[in-house]
């Protein structure tokens, strides 16, 4: 369907890459950026957008910038690691929609950044969530089982108060 739309690589519409640019403006909507697929070498075709010209191609995401990023965040193959929790933090997490603690960690698996994917896991080893790390691997091992008024003493720094914050946390 869409390559009917945007013609096949090399046919009239093609030349240029379209099917490229239509299918990199949908995947922008479904993750809440609206897009426009203009002729660049329109002049001053930017600052004519940008005062609200129509020119162009719009495509208007449908996707509320929140619900994206959690879709993200759930469809992120390239997981980084892992973290192990208590039954109580997984209550907390699962069940009543709470941050995931440092303190409900068990266990830090696997090697990851802060920002990264990360998945988290009951004591069975099921995953319940997926959520964007805070914190470092090496950092949550150290933060792990210790409270947040202990961080700074730790890690020479202070952080964030939570492992993952709700808003970059999706039960999965």
């Amino acid at each position: 369907e869409l390559e009917t739309m945007a013609g096949g690589a090399g046919s009239a519409l093609g030349r240029g890459g379209m099917l490229t640019k239509v299918l990199a403006a949908k995947r922008a909507a479904r993750s809440g950026a609206s897009t426009i697929i203009a002729w660049g070498r329109e002049p001053d075709v930017l600052l004519r957008l940008a005062s609200g010209e129509a020119i162009g191609t719009a495509l208007h995401a449908s996707t509320q910038k929140r619900a994206a990023r959690k879709q993200w965040i759930s469809d992120h193959l390239q997981l980084r690691g892992a973290v192990v929790v208590d039954d109580g933090a997984a209550v907390k997490v699962r069940d009543d929609g709470k941050s995931l603690l440092p303190i409900g960690v068990v266990e830090v698996q696997g090697d990851f950044h802060r920002g990264d994917v990360i998945a988290v896991r009951g004591l069975d080893g099921v995953e319940l969530a997926r959520g964007l790390a805070n914190y470092s691997s090496s950092e949550a091992r150290l933060i792990a089982r210790r409270p947040s008024g202990e961080f700074e003493r730790l890690l020479g720094f202070t952080g964030e108060p939570e492992l993952i914050h709700p808003d970059n946390l999706v039960l999965t």
